[in-house]
């Protein structure tokens, strides 16, 4: 009976057999299916500093497909990370979108069984070199992974992240052009201070410092879900906030000045562009900036919170700015 108990007792440390659910996987083989999507009343000519280019839902018959929450472009490929821990890799050429590959992270904090464990939320990509820096929530940590999107080359925990909640932390984090790396507080529903955020000077998983604090001043009732730097340095930041019943989100665009980005400051800009109809009121919570033939291009991604009902928008635009 004693080595039955003390079997036991270490099968209860192992992922799974304390009844914790397994984190939803999606198939490496899986399909992906993609539509063009159109607003109801059709395009706009103009929203804001957006020029509509086009916007698609994507489906797939897999349970696992969707909760993308962070974006980014590389060439002619569009990499979207799901709040799971798992890379949708596409590649885009003209009006045709193809699967290039689904990738699951390997290293991360805990076990990776848990959803817990692999609370992916921000995203920054090395266009050059394939390097990635992930934001994650729970344990409001920030990692670096290799170009392969599965080894980690480093982390950290800056202290002060540590009282920024459970599943309310690093939902944006953006590389700016003079590589310092910026971090943004979602914060929770109704918090009407501002959120707080971390300046660093380089890279945070090899500069030593842990930060240095700053704050991010929200439109009233909104969220910051993520950023993207311009070609000038400015940063947009990705907001939104949602309603019930019915489910529905409102989404925004905030612009920060360069300038204005230093330790100690209160972040704050005007909104450049209501998304809200253009995302199918749906969750807006990744957002990516490229440039083409001398244009720059927005692009920004939902999540649908895994309910296959809801879609998953991934919706283009050129900056007017």
């Amino acid at each position: 009976m004693r080595w039955f108990l003390s079997l036991l007792a270490v099968l209860l440390l192992v992922p799974g057999w304390a009844g914790e659910a397994r984190l939803p996987v999606l198939s490496s083989d899986a399909t992906v299916r993609a539509r063009w999507l159109a607003p109801s009343g059709g395009w706009p000519r103009r929203i804001g500093l957006l020029e509509p280019v086009g916007a698609l839902s994507l489906s797939s018959d897999d349970h696992a497909f969707g909760g993308y929450s962070a974006l980014a472009l590389r060439g002619d490929e569009a990499v979207l990370l799901s709040d799971g821990g798992q890379f949708l890799r596409l590649s885009i050429a003209g009006r045709h979108l193809r699967k290039r590959a689904i990738v699951t992270l390997r290293d991360g904090p805990g076990t990776g069984w848990m959803k817990e464990d692999r609370d992916t939320e921000s995203l920054v990509l090395d266009r050059s070199s394939g390097v990635v820096w992930i934001g994650y929530e729970r344990v409001n940590a920030i990692w670096r992974y290799a170009a392969d999107l599965q080894h980690a080359l480093g982390s950290v925990a800056p202290r002060p992240m540590r009282y920024w909640g459970a599943n309310t932390g690093p939902e944006s984090l953006v590389r700016l052009n003079d590589g310092r790396f910026l971090v943004i507080q979602e914060g929770w529903r109704g918090m009407v201070e501002p959120r707080n955020a971390l300046l660093f000077d380089g890279d945070p998983t090899v500069s030593g410092d842990y930060g240095r604090p700053l704050h991010y001043r929200p439109p009233e009732g909104f969220a910051p879900s993520d950023a993207a730097v311009l070609p000038n340095g400015d940063v947009l930041v990705l907001n939104r906030r949602w309603h019930f019943p019915p489910l529905r989100f409102e989404s925004v665009l905030v612009r920060i000045a360069r300038d204005s980005i230093r330790p100690g400051a209160l972040l704050a800009g005007p909104v450049v562009a209501d998304l809200s109809p253009i995302m199918a009121r749906e969750n807006a919570e990744g957002i990516a900036v490229t440039m083409e033939r001398g244009a720059t291009m927005i692009w920004v991604v939902t999540d649908n919170d895994m309910s296959r009902w809801r879609p998953t928008v991934l919706a283009k635009f050129r900056w007017l700015g």
